[in-house]
């Protein structure tokens, strides 16, 4: 495994951040790491990094104990931190040949990792302009570029699309993508659409404790409850008798004839929903179960503690 973290816990005073979260992360793997805010992501990431101590428990990164080989972790780490921490007044090349160097990159292979990071990450027009002469999405690129600078093993990128405009999200998730073909990428992110889109696995924390780690396939299965069902009809019907079907848990006028059903997950309702249409003469124009999404899974495994 490239990350193993075991029964981490992290207290600041009488607050306990984390609380006893094993979990891990295998090469070639985009891992979606998703909480509310304040459920201890960044926390995690920056011991993963080798910036923050744990205060129990043990982390792992390539094999390498992150307390006793702290710089052999950062070494083999790439971090994109939420505030994206650049030297505005450096030029890009000159910033990214600057961190390389900091990685112990020099000469002919510091110029050639620069001039492929520059590529990667379209920096390409920029990169004899100072960092804080670009807009954030050029800048994101920037923090991308020096957490790959040194072709670490492991990705750790905190947030890295906040504050991006769609297509900046686009161009980002891209980079991410070519960029976790060979490393373990840990990916944390408030946008959901980002994390279906990019991640297979996720792991949720909240309040410092793991509430899912799997498949998002598997979490779509076994972990929501409700489903929602959107229902046309040729004219008005009392919302009651939805509401009397067995497992409907909420029925809702919309408008035009349309009809919001909340049911749960325990049985198929559309055939009950097409017996009373036809026992009651309706006519029923459309059915349409919403897919359930990241943004549904997120709020069943934290809405009794939010």
């Amino acid at each position: 495994m490239s990350i193993r973290v075991q029964h981490l816990t992290k207290t600041f005073g009488n607050q306990k951040a984390l609380d006893q979260i094993s979990f891990e992360a295998d090469k070639g793997e985009i891992l979606g790491f998703l909480g509310p805010n304040g459920a201890g992501k960044s926390t995690t990431m920056k011991i993963i990094t080798g910036y923050l101590p744990p205060s129990e428990g043990e982390v792992e990164v390539c094999g390498l104990d992150v307390n006793e080989k702290v710089g052999e972790v950062k070494s083999r780490v790439g971090y994109l931190p939420e505030h994206n921490p650049l030297y505005l007044e450096m030029y890009v090349r000159e910033y990214l040949s600057f961190i390389g160097n900091v990685h112990g990159l020099k000469g002919k292979k510091l110029s050639e990792r620069v001039d492929d990071m520059i590529s990667m990450c379209g920096l390409t027009r920029e990169q004899n302009k100072k960092i804080e002469a670009l807009s954030k999405g050029y800048r994101q690129r920037v923090g991308l570029a020096q957490a790959l600078i040194h072709d670490p093993e492991v990705l750790v990128l905190d947030e890295p699309t906040t504050g991006l405009d769609p297509n900046q999200i686009v161009e980002i998730r891209e980079l991410i993508k070519k960029s976790s073909e060979s490393k373990t990428v840990i990916f944390s992110s408030h946008i959901m659409q980002e994390v279906q889109a990019l991640c297979d696995r996720v792991v949720v924390i909240d309040q410092g404790k793991i509430v899912a780690d799997d498949k998002i396939d598997q979490l779509k299965s076994e972990k929501v409850e409700v489903v929602s069902i959107i229902l046309e009809f040729d004219t008005a019907i009392d919302t009651e008798e939805l509401k009397a079907i067995d497992g409907v848990i909420s029925a809702e006028g919309l408008e035009a004839n349309k009809y919001l059903v909340k049911a749960t997950t325990d049985r198929d309702i559309r055939p009950l929903l097409f017996d009373l249409a036809s026992a009651k003469g309706y006519k029923l124009l459309g059915m349409q179960q919403q897919e359930v999404t990241m943004e549904n899974i997120f709020q069943e495994l934290t809405k009794s503690k939010s």
